[in-house]
């Protein structure tokens, strides 16, 4: 039986074992590349998408779960980078390697949503559960903060 979800924006079906995580839907049945695996145990971030607007990590989260739900992967939030983090992450040159990059981007995006003004702080203890092995954690900073400065709470 197929499970139908909206994902960034498109009505889609999958018919797939229930219990296949989303990350491996969206990487290999759908071919959305951007999110990616790190740990399969949902401790690093680097599969984090959202479902229902919410950060989820997609390595165990069953696609049976996300049936009629609303999914945005990082190819959802913009055709063309032009998202304000996105943005931002280009002007403060965050990626090093860029491994974890979009969990990271996906994980400030929702951050963003509940706290629109943050202080060092709170971006400090927002990303503290996305593992970036670079060590861009200043910048990944800096562009959240130039981000929330840019769309002045309007997120």
């Amino acid at each position: 039986m197929a499970i139908s979800f909206e994902l960034n924006g498109q009505r889609r079906a999958v018919d797939i074992d229930p219990k296949t995580p989303l990350l491996w839907v969206l990487r290999d049945t759908l071919n959305l590349t951007g999110t990616k695996y790190g740990c399969g145990i949902a401790a690093c971030g680097a599969c984090t998408v959202h479902i229902d607007g919410e950060p989820a990590r997609a390595c165990v989260f069953p696609i049976s779960a996300v049936a009629g739900k609303r999914i945005t992967t990082i190819e959802g939030l913009s055709a063309d980078q032009t998202h304000p983090l996105q943005r931002a992450w280009i002007a403060e040159q965050v990626p090093q390697c860029g491994y974890c990059q979009s969990g990271q981007i996906m994980t400030a995006v929702a951050f963003l949503r509940k706290n629109a003004s943050p202080s060092p702080a709170d971006v400090d203890e927002a990303m503290s559960g996305n593992i970036c092995r670079c060590g861009t954690q200043q910048r990944m900073r800096s562009a959240i903060l130039r981000a929330a400065a840019e769309v002045g709470g309007k997120q």
